[in-house]
Formats: structure tokens, sequence, C-alpha cells
């Protein structure tokens, strides 16, 4: 399984990612799930993946390669003129890939699957994120539901309700993504270390800070030790039920 988040803030764009891949407690891998595209000056774009992987390197291979053709060939993430358009043509990517690889039958038709989030800014317009489905089609986020989560998404939902704030820094977004999946490497182990991280800030147009979190990393384990005591500190100061 895997577990990927994209969360917005006035002040850009955090995506952070796992990069385990398994079909079975015997068969773990390690492969990236985050990508980019990038023109200086003039657009960024960041590509999270879930699901089958063969399904995900084929939709990240065809946007490579797209990417890559002269302007007046196939459209490209480096051409769409916005960050809709960007999303319907991964949508479209990946529609195609789930298609060629489908076989007779919808139980294994299902097996190639996969989910995407596509976040990053093209000029012109405001950082936006969206969440693409295996039939193309996608969501994005909004005021009300500022951050997309792809993979095992439950155990690391609840502290980025409480917590999002619009007006967090860079930093504190994610600061608040580290704690997100603290809570999910301890519950689940489909979900593995290292950690993939990038920060896009707004009107930047460029790849901002990117970082991959190893195991025994000293910031991440502070975080987890620090999440860890400051629960049990508040769950004690709580009083308890005034049951007969």
């Amino acid at each position: 399984m895997t577990y990927c988040v994209g969360l917005l803030v006035k002040a850009g764009l955090v995506f952070m990612s796992d990069t385990r891949t398994n079909s079975g407690v015997d068969n773990i891998s390690v492969y990236r799930k985050m990508f980019s595209w990038t023109r200086p000056g003039e657009r960024m774009l960041t590509l999270m993946a879930a699901g089958n992987l063969a399904t995900t390197q084929a939709v990240i291979s065809r946007l490579d390669e797209r990417a890559k053709l002269p302007e007046d060939r196939n459209p490209s993430l480096l051409q769409a003129p916005t960050m809709f358009q960007a999303a319907g043509l991964v949508g479209e990517t990946l529609k195609e890939v789930v298609r060629a690889q489908k076989v007779e039958g919808e139980p294994l038709a299902s097996m190639f699957n996969a989910t995407l989030i596509l976040g990053g800014q093209i000029r012109g317009s405001a950082p936006r994120l969206f969440l693409i489905y295996p039939e193309g089609n996608f969501i994005e986020a909004t005021v009300d539901t500022p951050f997309l989560q792809i993979g095992e998404a439950k155990y690391g939902r609840p502290i980025l309700v409480r917590a999002h704030r619009p007006d967090m820094t860079l930093q504190e977004a994610a600061k608040l993504l580290m704690v997100s999946f603290d809570s999910t490497l301890k519950a689940n182990l489909s979900v593995g270390m290292p950690l993939d991280v990038q920060i896009y800030e707004t009107d930047s147009f460029t790849a901002g800070a990117e970082r991959r979190i190893e195991t025994g990393d000293a910031y991440f384990n502070t975080i987890s030790r620090s999440w860890g005591t400051s629960l049990n500190a508040a769950f004690s100061a709580l009083p308890d039920p005034d049951f007969p």
C-alpha cells in the first residue's frame, strides 16, 4: 500500500509520500512515488501516485516522454495552459494506461487501478491541487478541504482536520504532514520509510526544498517522540468521566 498527502496553504504547497510497495509481508520494495516537472519562472507541477506499480510507472513514463516532444506534437504538462487542463491531461493518461492493461473480467481489471495527486502552479493563476481517479475524472482541493490524500489515508487524517490553518507557514505545514505520517507509520505496516517531502512556495515557479527522510532521521524521530509525549500529557490532563 502507500500514503501520500498534498496540503494547500496560502504560502504554497507541501507534498509528502512514502516509498513502500508490497505484495505480501515477504515481498517489500522501495520505489519513489513523487515526480516533478518544472519550467523555471513559468510553472512547477508535482505528481504523487498510489496503486498498481505497473500502472503508475507507465503513467509517469508517458508523461515524461510527452514532455520531451516538440511543442507542436502531443500536449504535455509543460504546455498545458492551466492546472485544470494539466489535471485533465493526467487523468486521460491514467485512463489510457488502465484501459490498456485491463483484461477480461471486472475483478482482474480493478487490480490495475491507481489514484494520483497533482499539484502546482502555472503562471497566471494560484497554486492548485487535484485528486485524480482511475476513470480519469478528478476533484480539486478547496478552502473547506485544503488537503488531499491517497492510499492509507484514515490514520493520518484526524491531525490534518484538526490542525490545518490556511495561514500556516510552509515549515509548519511540513511539520503537520510529518505528524500525519508518524501516526500512519505506527498504525499500518504497509506504509514505510523512507519518506519524500517537497515544498513549493507560491509564485516561485520552481521546485522548492526537497528532502528524503530515512529511517533514523533525527528530526523526524524528535517529532515522533515529542508528539507521543504531548498526546499522553494531553490525555492525562483530560477530566475523568463522572460515571456512577
